[in-house]
């Protein structure tokens, strides 16, 4: 399973945006996957918690929005969306397509707690 290692970068890369601002906890945590980057999400999602065990996102909302697979076809130029297993142009057929969006796994939005800085 390797969505136990992404789930581990990816709170890796929380606990580094929580440090460099200071926070102490962190609500929420949101991925865009798409279908075709190789990411079980419900696994991923299962992942998640034993990830952040110990960590200030221990608490958080791992919050899975699935992107759309998109294509620009190199024939047409059009571009729309495609079926993961049919990645041809909706507009004239043609196979000869380049995938503009769907094999991603970004991390888009982290919420942090981040105390107010006492003032004298």
């Amino acid at each position: 399973m390797h969505e136990l290692s992404l789930a581990q970068a990816l709170v890796e890369q929380v606990e580094d945006l929580a440090n460099r601002h200071g926070a102490t906890g962190v609500y929420l945590v949101r991925v865009r996957i798409g279908p075709l980057a190789g990411v079980v999400a419900e696994l991923l999602a299962t992942a998640f918690p034993l990830a952040a065990a110990g960590t200030r996102a221990e608490q958080a909302r791992l919050d899975l929005i699935m992107a759309p697979v998109r294509v620009r076809c190199q024939t047409c130029g059009a571009e729309g969306e495609a079926m993961p297993n049919n990645l041809v142009c909706g507009v004239c057929g043609d196979w000869h397509t380049d995938v503009v969006s769907g094999d991603e796994m970004i991390l888009e939005t982290v919420e942090l707690d981040i105390p107010e800085p006492i003032r004298n």
